[in-house]
């Protein structure tokens, strides 16, 4: 079963390549990187062969299968046609008690420029047409991991709020990080001057908020903890730990 084009994926590799030579702030790129590196500091593991994780325009991982101690990768995989399929070749590559770690854009990314946008196109032309990319909700993306054959896996989300003085600089944002829309069926018509009036009026305060989501698991191995079978434990978790935390952070004044 082919996996429906939701991505242009020639327009998306145009975009990054155009984000590499511009001298933008890739603040998210850069905090994800630190975050993935935490997280593997905490598995007390050292990993000989690494691959850093890049895909063709036809989402084919270009590499050896049963290789690889680690694959990582860094804000590329939110926007794929067949994150499942990729998901599966990137098991493929690890060997035995190999660790995958990725960070992708998910859950509420962009929610109020998507918002805005709708409602500043039904404003002025009574229709809505693609301008921000759907994301995948984090218990998706957790059973996609399972259903990928990974043992032990881990979702989980950090979230980003970014207060913009103007409506530009969240663009400018974007495009240093390759997030301009590559819908397949986005309009290839320059947004029209009533519909940008409207959105500017409606976007304010201009408030973003980026969602990534962090996916963790390991090829299977006879050595790793197996786990509980359901109805086992004798306490809940949360009880242990006493609260439920959600990691959050905040920026202003960008």
């Amino acid at each position: 079963m082919t996996a429906p084009r939701i991505f242009d994926s020639r327009a998306l590799a145009l975009h990054r390549r155009r984000a590499a030579r511009l001298d933008g702030d890739r603040f998210l790129a850069r905090e994800a990187q630190e975050n993935i590196g935490t997280r593997l500091a905490a598995t007390n593991r050292r990993f000989e062969k690494v691959l850093r994780l890049e895909l063709d325009e036809n989402e084919i991982v270009q590499a050896e299968d049963g290789a690889f101690d680690l694959v990582v990768s860094v804000l590329a995989l939110h926007a794929v046609n067949d994150l499942p399929g990729v998901l599966r070749q990137v098991h493929d590559k690890l060997k035995p008690d190999g660790l995958f770690l990725c960070a992708l854009f998910g859950g509420e990314t962009l929610r109020e420029l998507r918002e805005a946008f709708a409602a500043a196109e039904i404003e002025t032309t009574g229709g809505v047409t693609p301008r921000v990319a759907p994301f995948a909700d984090i218990r998706d993306l957790g059973g996609l991991l399972q259903r990928a054959g990974f043992a032990l896996p881990v979702a989980d989300v950090e979230r980003t709020t970014v207060r913009y003085r103007d409506f530009g600089r969240l663009v400018r944002d974007l495009r240093a990080h390759g997030e301009i829309n590559a819908l397949a069926e986005r309009s290839r018509k320059p947004l029209a001057r009533a519909t940008l009036a409207a959105l500017l009026a409606r976007y304010r305060p201009v408030i973003a908020t980026f969602d990534v989501v962090y996916l963790t698991g390991w090829a299977p191995h006879e050595s790793q903890q197996k786990p509980l079978r359901p109805g086992s434990a004798k306490a809940r978790l949360a009880a242990a730990l006493g609260t439920v935390e959600r990691p959050a952070g905040e920026k202003t004044g960008k």
